[in-house]
């Protein structure tokens, strides 16, 4: 992660980022859940094997939360900040007890804005991985992005 803040216009398609890790502890993913999905298979052990997860599985609100810290703590160091405007989220397999998270992160476009010539939207792709390589994340997030220009004005 680069030490200076970047702009808009220091960004380039392809650019790649790449995250520290997250431990996921199983009474985190119930904390989490009893808070904010509170569904068997987040809260339960026992219950969680009779359904199609056949185990205890992170709700994936949580792991998008997770996605976000190691995003801001590891991703681009946007000037502005982590600032969304919009974006999809796409969970692939569930993240487990005992799970390492990272995050691998793509700059895959770059919209200057045709009305505020102060900003930019910067569209990152990011995979958030489990210590074995398997994607249980994808996100693709348009973020507003601060031009260099209109911080040097």
């Amino acid at each position: 992660m680069s030490q200076q803040p970047l702009f808009f216009d220091d960004l380039h398609i392809g650019d790649q980022f790449r995250s520290g890790t997250h431990e996921l502890k199983a009474e985190d993913i119930k904390r989490f859940a009893s808070k904010f999905d509170p569904q068997p298979f987040h809260l339960d052990d026992e219950a969680a094997r009779a359904t199609i997860f056949g185990g205890l599985a992170a709700s994936g609100w949580h792991t998008a939360a997770i996605t976000m810290r190691l995003l801001v703590t590891g991703g681009p160091r946007l000037a502005n900040g982590i600032i969304g405007a919009g974006g999809e989220v796409e969970w692939k397999t569930p993240a487990r007890p005992g799970d390492v998270l990272h995050v691998e992160s793509e700059i895959v476009e770059l919209i200057p804005s045709r009305s505020r010539l102060d900003r930019g939207v910067a569209v990152l792709r990011s995979k958030t991985l489990n210590q074995r390589g398997e994607v249980v994340q994808i996100t693709t997030a348009k973020l507003m992005a601060t031009r260099r220009t209109s911080a040097q004005a």
